[in-house]
């Protein structure tokens, strides 16, 4: 009976990782599916946005003229809040805030198939716009 135990536990073990190699090259790609896809990330609708995001995601969509040199640049998702893309796949825009000197922490990032993301506390939490 133990050998049979050990056997089945060497099985499953050999199947798991079997399965998770199978995925590597997806996620290298940027191409997860649905099931990957954070699902904790919380939403705000656009209408509910401060009004300086709400006119940043007006500029996003028409393609600018973008008030900041570092609008369009590529968001790497280091802090890994968003969804695993390939790099390039997320791209960061600013949104002016009030009484800021510099960039501020609004930012919207952009994914490369028309989701959106939110953050007011520079990359330490995003909500999900939705339309």
């Amino acid at each position: 009976m133990r050998s049979f135990v050990r056997w089945f536990s060497i099985l499953a073990l050999t199947a798991g990782c079997t399965a998770m190699l199978a995925a590597v090259p997806a996620l290298a790609r940027g191409d997860v599916g649905a099931s990957a896809v954070k699902q904790d990330i919380p939403q705000i609708a656009a209408a509910d946005l401060p009004r300086d995001a709400r006119d940043a995601l007006r500029l996003i969509k028409r393609g600018g003229p973008f008030p900041y040199a570092r609008d369009g640049a590529v968001f790497n998702n280091r802090e890994r809040l968003l969804p695993a893309r390939s790099r390039g796949y997320y791209r960061e825009y600013t949104v002016q805030t009030p009484g800021a000197r510099d960039r501020g922490p609004r930012r919207i990032i952009a994914g490369g198939r028309g989701e959106y993301y939110y953050t007011d506390d520079h990359y330490a939490s995003f909500r999900r716009i939705g339309f």
